[in-house]
């Protein structure tokens, strides 16, 4: 299955109410910065500083976080990383879907807990044509 999901209706979040639901509000995140902003709090992310490398650290470890299945939802893309060039979003995008397809071949034998990590977009048609253009795998629910 995809690691990101464009749902059509709220309803679809039902399907993730056992998920640790880290909402980015796309209307809060219009620039890298507003994101990263967002992203610490809604992960509670540590010792975070706003760097796309250490986001990618602390998206591989998320040992603080109990849960094993973790979705972050952006709603309102259309207004998401608006203010940024298209490359830092489809960056950003990229990153989420590896960091996902990542934790699902992390070995048994290894310290960290396995995680189930989904990237959640409310629907629009600009992400649609974003993840088509840059032929990112996802679905729609």
């Amino acid at each position: 299955m995809a690691n990101i999901i464009l749902l059509s209706s709220e309803q679809g979040l039902t399907n993730f109410k056992n998920y640790k639901l880290a909402q980015i509000d796309g209307n809060k995140s219009q620039t890298l910065s507003d994101f990263y902003n967002e992203i610490e709090k809604a992960l509670n992310l540590p010792d975070f500083e706003p760097d796309m490398e250490l986001l990618d650290g602390l998206l591989n470890d998320l040992s603080w976080i109990r849960q094993a299945n973790i979705a972050i939802y952006i709603t309102h893309f259309d207004a998401f990383l608006a203010r940024e060039k298209e490359k830092k979003m489809v960056e950003l995008l990229s990153l989420l879907d590896a960091t996902a397809e990542d934790w699902k071949w992390l070995d048994e034998d290894d310290d960290i807990p396995k995680k189930n990590i989904k990237i959640l977009i409310q629907h629009s048609e600009r992400a649609t044509v974003i993840l088509e253009k840059e032929e990112i795998a996802f679905i729609t629910m």
